[in-house]
């Protein structure tokens, strides 16, 4: 059985990110590995006692799937992503701040960006104030002109299926060379083609993404009232990007959508 980390501090942004990793492991048959990583010398008794008593009080909820928590110390990202690689997880969940910004929590920010760039597998983060009245029914899928960006097919496959959701690939024009939205054009037929033969809706749009392939991503994303974002951690490298960091650093900062972070693996040419 695969297991989902979630990182967990009592805030409403990481009570968020339970809320969904329930949903999602009942569909997925996975189990919950709670993890709070705790200051050091803070009193573990009074932590243990409230986490269990929640775990109890969401406890009706569970389709088949356990919870589990553990207490960490040490850097929040690193912890997180030590926890996903003991437990050969599929997925870590984190929950962060709104974009008002009011609470802020221990998992926020820079915790949030370094657990995506440290942890191994997907990272799902989730804002403060998400929405759960409906399901995860449409899923923005940006495909850019590098070679890795066709890898977030497999995970928004996985999600597709068990939501019975529409994938939305989205093709971002960064350049007016011919030969670089061709490639944007192959990709993308080709994600459509995989996704259609596993009997996953979908559908492909082309946008001119040349100031900021982040905000082009963000205003589809509203378009169509997007409920997930699928993302690589490394995307086409921009001027605006240079001036205001990286793409998942950009989407973090600015989605009130919840944003899935993939790491590329490495590939050969040949797999081009």
């Amino acid at each position: 059985m695969e297991n989902i980390v979630v990182g967990f501090d009592f805030s409403s942004g990481s009570a968020n990110a339970v809320d969904l990793a329930i949903d999602i492991a009942n569909r997925w048959h996975s189990d919950i590995h709670l993890v709070y990583v705790k200051e050091p010398n803070e009193d573990e008794a009074p932590i243990r006692a409230e986490i269990e008593q929640r775990i109890e009080a969401v406890r009706h909820l569970f389709k088949g799937i356990d919870m589990k928590y553990y207490l960490r110390e040490g850097k929040v990202s690193e912890e997180l992503a030590a926890q996903a690689k003991d437990d050969r997880s599929s997925l870590v969940i984190v929950g962060t701040h709104g974009m008002s910004g009011l609470k802020k929590s221990r998992i926020i920010g820079k915790n949030t960006y370094h657990t995506i760039t440290e942890a191994k597998v997907p990272v799902l983060s989730v804002m403060e104030d998400y929405n759960f009245n409906k399901d995860l029914e449409n899923i923005v899928l940006p495909i850019d002109s590098t070679a890795t960006t066709r890898q977030k097919a497999n995970i928004a496959e996985k999600f597709a299926q068990v939501f019975g959701s529409t994938i939305h690939i989205l093709g971002l024009y960064t350049s007016d060379t011919k030969d670089i939205q061709g490639l944007v054009n192959n990709y993308a037929h080709q994600v459509s083609k995989h996704l259609s033969s596993h009997d996953i809706k979908c559908t492909t749009k082309f946008v001119d993404a040349h100031k900021n392939i982040t905000q082009s991503t963000l205003d589809y994303a509203n378009e169509i009232h997007a409920d997930m974002i699928i993302i690589m951690t490394e995307q086409e490298k921009s001027f605006s990007n240079l001036l205001m960091g990286s793409f998942a650093q950009q989407m973090l900062n600015s989605s009130t959508i919840p944003v899935l972070s993939v790491q590329p693996k490495q590939i050969n040419s040949e797999s081009k």
